[in-house]
């Protein structure tokens, strides 16, 4: 894709994992000067050096996206190095397992007797399901308030948050991730009514399932193999195969360019195989 980002600010939270630090190089290979935000500072410069040995521009910042002082300290860092914020990607999140069943279905067994290493549904911890509800949707209202607040500003800008296709139906066992992306497909819908008459676009990326450090347990056997989850995944995958890094970029970049997405707003964009358009049958 042809996208000209030159003189445009990108940064993007979460950045030192597996599909935001691709999202971040397609930035920086676009023209944009990328700041990646991590609550990781080492993975964060590790991302920024290799952008810059590429031959863009980037920094590397240490960030929470669940405290407010870390991240006005990262925009005072962002702006001072690089400038004001043009486009946001609110990439940080992720799941918790004091949030997550052990089994897919309520047994009756299950009430009667208590078995070592089975979570139900009575089981979940409201510290775990608290912390994936902020770190998904407090974490993105914390970023966007306080990266937006100049674009609002300016009168020009790009918001781009990351749902998921739990969001659409939610996923067996993970509740309270479902849940919190759930939010965030809402939450995009919210923020691009109420910044569109500062100019700013809210859209979301949903992608379907890719390997990542979070997830690569859950879905593959040490030997590369398949877990049942990952079988199941598959057979629902229309396309057969589970999505690499570099099959977000091309949404990303549409959506971030104004020349291309200059009136589209609002929209949770799924990057999936088909896997939403799949009844099963």
């Amino acid at each position: 894709m042809k996208v000209d980002l030159n003189g445009k600010v990108a940064v993007v939270t979460g950045g030192g994992g597996i599909l935001c630090s691709v999202m971040a190089k397609s930035l920086a290979e676009a023209g944009a000067k990328v700041a990646i935000l991590d609550l990781k500072e080492e993975a964060a410069k590790k991302v920024a050096d290799e952008i810059v040995k590429a031959g863009g521009k980037a920094i590397g910042v240490a960030a929470n996206v669940l405290d407010l002082e870390s991240l006005k300290k990262a925009e005072a860092i962002v702006k001072a190095e690089l400038g004001a914020c043009d486009i946001l990607v609110n990439g940080a999140g992720g799941n918790n397992p004091k949030g997550t069943t052990s089994k897919e279905y309520l047994m009756p067994e299950d009430l009667v007797k208590k078995t070592e290493g089975v979570t139900t549904f009575f089981d979940l911890d409201p510290a775990g399901v608290g912390f994936v509800f902020n770190l998904n949707f407090l974490g993105t209202l914390l970023t966007t308030q306080v990266f937006a607040r100049e674009m609002a500003e300016k009168g020009a800008g790009s918001i781009i948050n990351i749902s998921s296709m739990n969001a659409f139906t939610p996923l067996t066992k993970i509740p309270a991730y479902s849940g919190a992306k759930a939010a965030i497909s809402n939450f995009t819908q919210w923020l691009a009514v109420h910044f569109s008459k500062v100019n700013i676009r809210v859209n979301a990326i949903a992608p379907g399932f890719f390997l990542t450090e979070q997830n690569r347990t859950l879905l593959t056997n040490p030997d590369g193999s398949l877990t049942a989850r990952g079988n199941t995944i598959l057979s629902h995958t229309p396309m057969g195969r589970f999505g690499t890094p570099d099959d977000l970029t091309g949404a990303l970049l549409f959506l971030v360019d104004d020349s291309a997405s200059s009136f589209i707003n609002g929209v949770v964009l799924p990057v999936d195989g088909a896997f939403s358009a799949f009844s099963g049958v």
